[in-house]
Parts: C-alpha cells; sequence; structure tokens
C-alpha cells in the first residue's frame, strides 16, 4: 500500500473560543487557499479515506478536523445544525483563517453551505459532494435498511458497501480497497464519534428545516457532486440544486453511490482541484 501525505500528518490541536480544543490536521501546499473538509455523519478526522485528500493537497492546502465534542476534541456536541455550523466557524477563526475554501460530505456538505450562508465573505468556493441543502421538494427517501445500518453501534465492511458502494462487482471491490486504506489511521487511533455526539448530529439532523429556501443566496462558485445510486442522500438533491443555485456546476458518477468521492477519488481530486482554481 503506498505512503500517503495524508496518513502522515500529525495531529494538531487549537484552543477555541469556549476553552474547547479542536483537533485538526494540516497539510498540502503552504501559502495556498486553504480547503477545510465536513465529514458525514459518524465520521471523524480519521475517516477521510487518503486516496482523496492527498492529490487535492498536492496543488493545496487541505484542513480536516474533528468538530466541538466529536471523537478528538472536547467541548459540548453540538445538537443542532447551528451548532454544527458555529462549531466549525469557532475552528476556522481559531486557526486565524479568513479566506477559505469548503468542502463537505453527506452531512458535512449540509454544514458547508451552513457555513457559506454564515460568513459568505468568508468562502471563496464550496463544493458539495453526496449531500443536501434539506428541504427539497419531492426527494425520494432512503430505503428502509439505511436507517437500520446507521442506527447500529457498530457498523461492518458489509453495512459500508450498502451504504456507500453500488451492489456490482467493480464497485464493491472499490470499496473494500477504500475501507483497508482507511485501516492505517483507524487500526492505531480507534478514533469514534462517541454516543453523545452521534445522538447530537442525529438530533441536528432530524431538526433541521433545510437550506433550499436560502439557495438563491449561495452566489458563490458551487460544485455539486454524486454517485448515480446514492442510497442515502437521493442524486436528485444534486440535480435540483444545481437548478437552484446561481452559480453551480454539477457531476454525477453513473457507476457509484454515496462513497463515489473514494470510488473514484483521483477523477474527483481533479474536478476539485480544476474547480477550486477556476
Amino acid at each position: 500500500m503506498p505512503a500517503y501525505l495524508a496518513d502522515q500528518a500529525e495531529t494538531r490541536y487549537v484552543e477555541g473560543p469556549r476553552g474547547e480544543r479542536f483537533a485538526y490536521r494540516r497539510f498540502g501546499r503552504a501559502g495556498t487557499r486553504p480547503l477545510v473538509m465536513h465529514t458525514r455523519l459518524r465520521g471523524t478526522i480519521d475517516h477521510w479515506d487518503p486516496a482523496l485528500p492527498d492529490p487535492l493537497a498536492a496543488e493545496r492546502e487541505v484542513v480536516v478536523f474533528d468538530n466541538r465534542g466529536t471523537n478528538f476534541s472536547t467541548g459540548a456536541p453540538p445538537s443542532a445544525m447551528e451548532g454544527l455550523v458555529d462549531g466549525t466557524l469557532a475552528f476556522v477563526r481559531s486557526l486565524g483563517l479568513e479566506d477559505i475554501d469548503v468542502l463537505g460530505w453527506s452531512m458535512g456538505g449540509i454544514v458547508a453551505q451552513g457555513v457559506a450562508l454564515t460568513a459568505p465573505g468568508l468562502v471563496n468556493r464550496l463544493v458539495v459532494a453526496g449531500s443536501s441543502p434539506g428541504g427539497v421538494p419531492d426527494l425520494p427517501p432512503p430505503p428502509p435498511r439505511v436507517a437500520r445500518i446507521t442506527g447500529k453501534v457498530v457498523n461492518d465492511d458489509e453495512d459500508f458497501l450498502y451504504l456507500f458502494f453500488p451492489e456490482t462487482e467493480k464497485a464493491r471491490a472499490a470499496g473494500l480497497a477504500s475501507l483497508r486504506r482507511l485501516d492505517r489511521r483507524l487500526t492505531e487511533s480507534k478514533a469514534v464519534v462517541g454516543p453523545e455526539a452521534f445522538r447530537g448530529q442525529i438530533a441536528a439532523i432530524s431538526g433541521f428545516r433545510g437550506y433550499w429556501d436560502r439557495q438563491g443566496e449561495l452566489a458563490l462558485p458551487v460544485l455539486v457532486a454524486n454517485g448515480a445510486h446514492d442510497v442515502m442522500i437521493h442524486a436528485y438533491a444534486t440535480y435540483a440544486m444545481s437548478q437552484r443555485l446561481p452559480d453551480a456546476k454539477a457531476v454525477l458518477y453513473s457507476d457509484a453511490g454515496h462513497g463515489f468521492l473514494f470510488q473514484h477519488p483521483q477523477d474527483f481530486a481533479r474536478e476539485v482541484n480544476a474547480f477550486l482554481g477556476g
């Protein structure tokens, strides 16, 4: 297995405004506009497949972090989407960053939109991957199996393969390869979203009213992307956003699902780098 820059990056800490400590990693091309990455439900700093941030870091500085009260970060875990957004802004400002690009995957895509809406002067460009603004009319719901799997205390390989990748031989092979790439960090760190933080994330999602009616306020350039066979957040949300956003580009992968960015990390990184450099 190749050595990934993301696997070698050290975990750092910065103190937030409430006395909490945010855990983060910062790597890539120093002096470029930082790309701050927001992860999924039950995701941590160690749940980014290193095959994605590495090609991103070849052209820019990449920042990954644990939000307030999650995994390696301390403080009270947020229980509303506004709290997750506030946690991001507290972290970014604690680092002294004033000009960033933002990428969010899944739940992180909602948080990323909230950051751009709350602090429009902070965010230059926005990438929303495998996500939704919430409140999309006529969005197909996920199959019941999704809720059963996400509600488990511990998920195994088969759970992740179902949630993130289509049930084809090629997609399963890509999914297993991604899971094995994650093993290096996770085996050592045992990183996990604890019960309180997980309950807070579920409450944040359940109580979220959506940014659908505020899409027009996102006047910055936005890249929206997904896999066409996403069982968690239907790909129609990506298409619907592209119709409503003032300045958007949409990318869909026909053979992929929610984990498209880990199934096609090099290709998606090229899309992101080209978009952010545009």
